[in-house]
């Protein structure tokens, strides 16, 4: 396992554990101020949505026309939003720092 900085919707910061090869809203998800997940994961609904912190998207594999197509739809979204439904998590992004977005 490695670890995860999420900063909360209070602005509360906390390292978590992750697990490789999950996506990084599961981890969200498991959170009591985590994320609602409400499709699953199945990138149809953006309440995963994160904001990545600058120094880690890059780093990021690039979002998918249908994640592109959400995030324009959200009114919180910046150039580093992410839906976490879509990063997978994996050992090399231990110590990736996400905040979470404003619920719409």
């Amino acid at each position: 396992m490695s670890k995860v900085i999420v900063i909360d919707r209070n602005g509360i910061e906390r390292e978590v554990e992750a697990v490789a090869g999950s996506s990084l809203m599961e981890t969200l998800r498991n959170l009591d101020a985590g994320v609602a997940a409400i499709c699953g994961g199945i990138c149809a609904c953006a309440t995963c949505h994160v904001f990545v912190d600058e120094a880690w998207y890059p780093r990021l594999i690039p979002p998918g026309g249908d994640e592109r197509d959400l995030l324009a739809e959200v009114s919180h979204c910046r150039p580093t939003s992410r839906l976490s439904c879509q990063i997978a998590f994996e050992p090399e992004l231990g110590g990736l720092r996400v905040t979470l977005a404003p619920e719409d």
